[in-house]
């Protein structure tokens, strides 16, 4: 048992549990008083063009973790049968997360996931999403996990080419 003075959680105002500490480019949480890179507030709720976008901005740019924050927020605002498709775009984000962090175990379970819910797809995507080409894209770089892989290549295409 420790003696210190507990460190006050950051609550929103239902009372859930908020990290508002600043993070890195990876997500990774920094220690307070360092300045971090800005994250998605998380009452953003964009359509669904606009958040595959900004998803897609922030892959290029090399910050997964950000276009998970996004994708989750499409997620968790859809209310049709796009869900699935939502949190597996989520999960993709987050499978590059864990590999560019040197996760491996994480990457693999998390892109598994992401390409077993987008999957189902293929055949109607839906907002022009790159559900073959996603789904490929993630198998082939789970059989690769542990070779080098070129930053260029943890940035996948989330729509197709029109």
């Amino acid at each position: 048992m420790t003696s210190g003075t507990p460190v006050p959680r950051d609550r929103d105002a239902s009372g859930r549990a908020r990290n508002n500490r600043p993070r890195d480019g990876l997500g990774r949480p920094l220690p307070r008083g360092l300045t971090g890179v800005p994250t998605t507030p998380e009452d953003l709720v964009l359509p669904p063009g606009e958040s595959l976008r900004e998803a897609q901005r922030l892959l290029d740019a090399g910050r997964p973790f950000h276009a998970h924050e996004v994708l989750e927020t499409a997620w968790k605002a859809c209310d049709d049968d796009n869900r699935e498709l939502w949190k597996g775009l989520a999960q993709l984000a987050v499978g590059i997360t864990h590999l560019r962090r040197g996760n491996t175990v994480g990457a693999v379970r998390l892109l598994t996931r992401a390409a077993d819910r987008i999957e189902p797809y293929a055949e109607a995507a839906p907002h022009d999403v790159a559900v073959t080409d996603l789904t490929a894209w993630a198998r082939t770089l789970i059989a690769h996990i542990g070779e080098p892989v070129a930053e260029s290549e943890l940035a996948p295409r989330l729509r197709k080419a029109i």
